[in-house]
């Protein structure tokens, strides 16, 4: 994950079209795409983002199971399976 801070050129804003005093406008164009290109680098945030998305897809699965092992048809045949499970029978 990189942490790479923008670093503004100049504490006054340029306006597009316009380029500072001594400087031509394909320097302008190249300072513009490098602030870009870093701030779109910037993925700070992204792990976090990722585990809530999984935590709610969880989230929802574990819904989805309470309300499919609410019925009785699913009560059943899981006491039916655990009984027996723990039956010997010889």
């Amino acid at each position: 994950m990189s942490t790479t801070a923008i670093i503004p050129t100049s504490t006054r804003p340029t306006t597009p079209g316009r380029s500072r005093p001594g400087s031509s406008p394909a320097q302008g164009v190249r300072a513009t795409v490098r602030r870009a290109a870093l701030a779109l680098r910037d993925e700070s945030g992204a792990a976090t983002a990722e585990y809530a998305i999984a935590t709610l897809a969880a989230v929802g699965f574990a819904g989805l199971l309470v309300v499919i092992l609410r019925g009785d048809d699913i009560k059943g045949m899981l006491t039916d399976l655990i009984h027996r499970a723990l039956t010997i029978s010889i």
